[in-house]
């Protein structure tokens, strides 16, 4: 049926209207360690109430629910794990991502919507510190401590990328590093690699920890402070810009693609992961709706298209950028050589 010949219905208002109840179900699922409960074979309510030491009624409101939205499936009575909710809810498994929480739900981040009628005024966040953006701001910390399990996935694709020459020696310099994690990857899949990474002390503490659990700490070395402001050096083969351009306007993103230039080496590339809609900028959903995480976060960030960023990185001195797709997330890859 057409659009014009479907009838009227206030399905998605309400919907739309009610969506903090997902985000409390799933918060509260993952509290209640439900998932895991599941996966253990706990798959009625009952037991799951004694398992998770909560009232029935509330475990099986709960359930249903996670039912209702695709997270569980139910048949005579049993809950069941979907293959999604398997991976990445149960606490078991690999790919558990419910810490994630700590920081996708941190007050630093939520607290940017509590009145976005204001900050759409604005034109960003409310906040005078800046938002995510402040200096030292301690959200970068959570971010650090709760994300590698998400992106693991895709530091395991931009380490094969990087490292197309085998056991080429490397020079790396990870801006923003947080957990580490995408230098890390690198070092462990290449002996030869050497990691810089930058980023605010409290944080790189994280990162050195990390690196020291992966045993790549000899090869690893830090550098605090702003990238905006702290001498970068020189004669790097790849600098990291991951999940860091989006947080600035496109004046400031040049401003940092300069001196990212200036510091590699004559055949170096930058290395960009970013969430990249379409040239409508409202596709595929994931990407092109991350701008309105920006509007409520920072000042002055957005989801920028690939032809946005791509003008950045020539204004900046970068002779060629292309798009790499990256599978099992909604990011994309921006290598651009000097």
């Amino acid at each position: 049926m057409s659009e014009q010949m479907k009838q009227p219905s206030p399905e998605l208002f309400f919907e739309t209207v009610n969506a903090y109840q997902r985000t409390a179900a799933i918060k509260a699922a993952v509290e209640l360690d439900l998932f895991t409960a599941i996966g253990e074979g706990k798959e009625i309510a009952q037991a799951l109430a004694a398992q998770c030491n909560a009232s029935e009624r509330g475990v099986r409101i709960l359930c249903d629910y996670l039912v209702i939205v695709g997270f569980l499936t139910k048949e005579d009575g049993r809950y069941r794990l979907t293959q999604d909710s398997a991976i990445f809810l149960d606490r078991r498994s690999q790919g558990y991502m419910g810490g994630t929480l700590e920081f996708l739900l941190s007050p630093m981040l939520t607290g940017g919507f509590e009145n976005l009628a204001d900050t759409v005024r604005k034109g960003g966040t409310l906040s005078d510190e800046g938002g995510t953006v402040a200096p030292e701001n301690p959200v970068w910390v959570k971010f650090a401590r709760a994300m590698v399990p998400m992106m693991m996935m895709p530091a395991q694709q931009i380490a094969k990328l990087v490292n197309t020459d085998g056991n080429r020696k490397l020079k790396v310099l990870d801006i923003a590093a947080g957990h580490g994690i995408f230098g890390i990857t690198i070092a462990q899949q290449n002996g030869a690699a050497e990691i810089v990474a930058l980023d605010w002390p409290n944080v790189l503490e994280v990162a050195l920890e990390n690196a020291r659990n992966m045993g790549v700490e000899e090869r690893y070395s830090t550098l605090e402070g702003s990238a905006f402001d702290v001498d970068l050096g020189g004669g790097y083969d790849v600098v990291l810009l991951t999940n860091f351009l989006h947080h600035f306007d496109q004046q400031t993103c040049e401003s940092l693609l300069r001196k990212v230039h200036s510091a590699l080496n004559d055949a170096g590339r930058a290395v960009a992961l970013e969430f990249v809609p379409n040239e409508d900028k409202v596709s595929p959903p994931i990407p092109a709706a991350f701008s309105m995480m920006m509007l409520g976060g920072t000042p002055a960030g957005d989801a920028y298209t690939f032809s946005e960023l791509e003008r950045m990185f020539r204004n900046a001195g970068f002779s060629e950028s292309h798009l790499h797709e990256l599978q099992a997330t909604p990011e994309q890859l921006i290598i651009s050589t000097k």
